[in-house]
């Protein structure tokens, strides 16, 4: 009796063994053959022999996925009509693929194949889904992204963040409430989208997520919530509630002085509760903006001294240093004025606004002497201040033309000047606070 069950034994076994075998031959040929159909772009002759090897060992290659979505989406794309029974099947099975993938990644990366987390699967997943879905289920849609987004964030695929904000832009479309909430996507997007670009090692990744940043913006600009405005009524409200929370403040500031909005009540408000838990050249010029909308000079330039003392980088500096020079000019303070737009050049040599501002500074109190002809000399100066402007910074050279077109005509008559001594190419001191020499022409 025991020799008779060890023989039975031995013959189960062996035929288990043989199932195996055979099982794995199948596996084997199955993934050969889809394969080879899927490079010669015959995806109904891959679909038996992938749905195969999908159903009896979907973790054998990962190209059973990757085949798998090109066998359904090319099967997909030869039905017009997305309402067929033929249709939707497929694309059930385009979805479940997908789940599959996501559901085996942890055993894929257990044989040591490198693949995307299920994080950014589920974002592909997402994508493809508003790619091929009979009727797309907005809310859907983004749930899977945001999803997706808020795990993998720079580690995104770039169609995933374009279609991440691209459906937070259909929800707002149905939902005026969701506006905070599309622009904090947008924020979030598109810092991705520039740590991905910053990471990327080759030329072609870098150029992918650029124009993906690109279209991230220009769906924001012409979302409708770009106007300060809108912004205003969104954000103002909130600052004060969030006094406390830095990082919901930063925000704040980052939208408004990306869309050219620090005149507003929030940016100024926020940058001031910012200062006050963290300060910060760019909390410290919003500081300074909204003490200059108080009617406080003083105020307001000190707070651009305490931003120029925080900044590192120097274009920066120069531009809150010029920012200072306006502020003080608006309050006839013009020698002090000066000083702040030479501070800026100091900072960036190549800088041709704050020439142009010591221009018009020149131009705005010409009178220093008792003869009208000396006092027409000022004007020379100006010219100088603007022939400078464009040398330095060829991109102010329209605006500085213009400009050296109309003071010229206020430069003395060669005869007035004559009668007091001067001709052109003589030297004359500017008097008065100005005291800079110039040429006569």
């Amino acid at each position: 009796m025991k020799i008779k069950t060890l023989v039975a034994v031995l013959f189960l076994s062996a035929g288990a063994t043989t199932v195996v075998a055979q099982d794995d031959a199948n596996c084997n040929s199955n993934s050969s053959i889809s394969h080879e159909a899927v490079k010669a772009g015959n995806f109904k002759d891959a679909y038996t022999p992938w749905k195969a090897v999908l159903e009896n060992c979907p973790t054998l290659r990962f190209y059973t996925f990757t085949d798998g979505y090109k066998i359904l989406k090319g099967l997909l794309g030869q039905i017009k009509d997305r309402n067929s029974a033929e249709y939707k099947k497929y694309f059930d099975e385009l979805m479940n693929t997908h789940d599959l993938r996501m559901k085996y990644t942890q055993d894929l990366l257990g044989k040591g194949v490198k693949v995307s987390s299920e994080d950014e699967a589920l974002g592909i997943k997402a994508v493809d889904y508003i790619a091929f879905a009979p009727k797309v289920d907005v809310n859907q849609a983004y749930d899977w992204l945001k999803k997706s987004v808020d795990a993998a964030k720079a580690e995104s695929a770039a169609a995933t963040l374009f279609y991440f904000l691209q459906m937070s832009h259909d929800k707002l479309k149905e939902d005026p409430a969701h506006k905070e909430q599309f622009i904090q996507d947008y924020l979030a997007a598109s810092e991705y989208a520039d740590d991905a670009i910053a990471a990327a090692d080759k030329e072609s990744v870098k150029k992918a997520f650029g124009g993906i940043k690109d279209n991230l913006v220009a769906l924001f600009i012409n979302s409708g919530t770009a106007d300060c405005e809108s912004l205003q009524g969104i954000y103002g409200p909130k600052v004060e509630t969030n006094q406390t929370d830095l990082n919901y403040l930063k925000k704040v500031i980052s939208i408004m002085k990306m869309m050219k909005c620090t005149d507003s009540d929030a940016y100024q408000q926020a940058s001031f509760y910012v200062y006050k838990i963290e300060p910060s050249a760019e909390a410290a010029t919003g500081c300074a903006y909204q003490a200059y909308k108080k009617g406080d000079i003083d105020g307001s330039v000190k707070f651009f001294d305490e931003a120029i003392n925080l900044e590192t980088d120097n274009a920066k500096k120069a531009e809150k240093a010029y920012a200072a020079a306006s502020v003080l000019t608006t309050a006839k303070k013009l020698s002090q004025a000066r000083s702040y737009a030479q501070k800026a050049i100091s900072f960036n040599e190549n800088y041709g606004a704050p020439y142009i501002l010591i221009a018009n500074l020149y131009a705005m109190s010409p009178n220093w002497s008792d003869e009208s002809a000396l006092n027409k000399c000022t004007y020379f100066a100006v010219i100088d201040k603007l022939q400078k402007a464009k040398s330095v910074d060829p991109s102010v050279t329209e605006e500085v033309n213009k400009m050296i077109s109309r003071y010229s005509a206020y430069t003395p008559q060669a005869k007035d000047l004559f009668m007091l001594g001067y001709k052109a190419g003589d030297r004359i001191t500017i008097g008065g606070w100005i005291g800079e020499s110039t040429t006569i022409r």
